[in-house]
């Protein structure tokens, strides 16, 4: 929507959206090149719209030398050709409007690909316009980097220019380099890119490793980690990254004004949003409650604590959900499950088809916003991908412990009449099509009632149907032993939710009052003759009163 339009929006949808993750490159290729296109998002539109979501984030399309598959953008402004043309995008936000769905899209601010017009400038010379438009260091004495800081994708995070004789800064791969946000110049230039795409009728952003955007000036040494409270929620376990507490490198105060001018921006196109990948194991929560705070900085964020490798089970969701009420008490989270970067769920926790119904239910309960990733309402399992047809460095670089982020990037499956799924025509698709997927396709599950497909579609329609589930309250999440409940309240709507944890049947007192049972189609326990829950493994119950 255009600045100052005068159509009536709901400025509030973002609150309870469930969002729609497309990464493009495996969602459909329309031109069979083996690469998923924004045309080939178009001729899934209908699809997505009948899964009941009320948005879709599309992952980067921006002209980019795909060192990091375009988290490396060297045009903000310019879609790659690879995925299309900015008229094709366009095609993709007028469908998407005309399905009813919201489009916002994956910004990357934090870091340029090195082939970027701003980098390539900068690093010819101190006196450069845009010499300080990245981040610069002096070499020690002894000519070793400026500090301790490591990258994200393993070793310094520091590279040598020989041109400046500086080495500048990349929290993630050598060919990205991290824009220097203490420049005024580089701000505006960001929040100018950020209206070029509002112009063009985006609804919201998707905002990449936020917390990253500034670096301390003073540059100091981050401290050491104590082996004790490492963990791999953001890197895996055999990277050096884990071994330092990232005081300096990122998480800077500096960069709560920075989302204050970036807010004011959105608040002049009514409706639209933002959602902040906040990238840290140990503060990740305490982040997401100081960028959503009040009406200031960004609208929701999301923290790695459902990302993690470590199983959700009663107690954690309410620990998380505890410290959540402690540190980010008018905050505003988005829950995932699954994307593009962490092994899919459904294979990280070993779950059941009876326990993968269960965490959709449970995830489309809790209060905050929902993004669900490509093929988790088909249930698929992270894919194998052998190491030569690795694309990911990441996965390159610590194979064989870590594998990367290709398992769960495999092309979308459609349909299981052909080796590709009908993700492509071609013969050879930029990963491979697992074909453990295939007998879980789209197709195949559209004409099976019992697939997780139509159990998805269920839980979306009936958290719609339920607008406590949806802006509602929570109350305090607890737990008696596997068993995790609360409620959810809205006008005069209060919900009771149970879920079971477990593979073991479950018995529950219920609390007080003149309760209905509700989402017998999502398997809603009953309440026996005696008046109390039996709950069997993996197994929810949903009640309602009004008040």
């Amino acid at each position: 929507m255009q600045a100052g339009s005068s159509r009536k929006v709901d400025n509030d949808w973002w609150r309870g959206a469930v969002i729609y993750q497309i990464y493009p490159r495996s969602y459909q290729d329309s031109n069979g090149d083996g690469i998923g296109d924004l045309l080939g998002i178009v001729q899934r539109l209908p699809y997505i719209a009948s899964l009941g979501v009320d948005a879709i984030w599309i992952s980067p399309f921006f002209t980019s030398p795909m060192k990091d598959f375009g988290y490396d953008v060297s045009d903000y402004c310019d879609v790659d050709p690879m995925f299309g043309s900015l008229a094709d995008f366009d095609a993709v936000v007028d469908t998407a409007h005309k399905f009813g769905l919201k489009v916002m899209i994956d910004l990357v601010l934090s870091h340029t690909s090195d082939q970027h017009a701003w980098f390539e400038q900068s690093r010819q010379s101190h006196d450069d316009p845009k010499s300080d438009w990245y981040v610069w260091a002096d070499p020690k004495p002894d000519g070793t980097p400026p500090n301790n800081w490591l990258s994200i994708f393993g070793g310094s995070a520091w590279q040598w220019d020989a041109r400046r004789e500086q080495y500048y800064l990349h929290n993630f791969l050598v060919s990205q380099p991290d824009l220097n946000f203490h420049n005024p110049d580089v701000q505006q230039a960001l929040l100018d890119v950020t209206r070029f795409w509002l112009d063009r009728g985006v609804d919201g952003f998707r905002l990449d490793t936020i917390n990253f955007y500034f670096a301390d000036k003073e540059l100091r040494d981050n401290p050491a980690l104590p082996p004790e409270e490492r963990n791999a929620n953001i890197a895996p376990s055999v990277n050096p990254y884990n071994h330092q507490r990232h005081l300096y490198s990122k998480n800077q105060p500096e960069n709560l004004e920075f989302l204050r001018k970036y807010r004011a921006l959105l608040d002049e196109y009514p409706g639209t949003t933002t959602v902040g990948e906040v990238g840290d194991a140990q503060f990740g929560l305490e982040i997401l409650g100081q960028y959503t705070a009040g009406d200031d900085f960004v609208h929701m964020c999301y923290a790695f604590e459902f990302l993690a490798k470590d199983q959700l089970t009663a107690k954690r969701v309410a620990d998380v959900f505890g410290k959540l009420d402690d540190v980010a008490p008018t905050g505003w989270a988005c829950w995932a499950f699954s994307n593009h970067d962490v092994i899919r769920h459904v294979t990280r926790w070993d779950l059941t088809p009876a326990a993968q119904r269960l965490f959709a239910t449970l995830i489309l309960s809790l209060r905050g916003s929902v993004c669900l990733y490509q093929g988790e309402e088909l249930g698929l399992p992270e894919a194998d991908v052998a190491f030569e047809d690795l694309q990911d460095p990441y996965g390159i670089e610590f194979w064989p412990e870590f594998k990367g982020r290709d398992g769960c990037r495999t092309p979308m499956v459609w349909e299981p009449s052909n080796q590709n799924g009908g993700f492509t025509t071609s013969g050879t698709p930029w990963l491979p099509v697992s074909h453990d997927h295939l007998n879980r396709s789209v197709s195949a599950q559209e004409h099976d009632p019992a697939a997780i497909l139509h159990h998805y579609r269920r839980a979306i329609a009936f958290r719609k149907t339920h607008p406590a589930l949806i802006k509602g309250k929570q109350s305090k999440v607890s737990v008696l032993g596997d068993v995790l409940y609360f409620t959810r309240t809205h006008a005069n709507e209060e919900i009771f939710c149970a879920f079971n944890l477990s593979d073991t049947p479950s018995d529950f007192e219920l609390p007080k009052g003149k309760w209905q049972q509700i989402g017998a189609e999502l398997g809603s326990a009953g309440v026996s003759a005696d008046g109390k829950l039996h709950l069997g493994p993996w197994q929810p119950h949903l009640a309602l009163r009004k008040t």
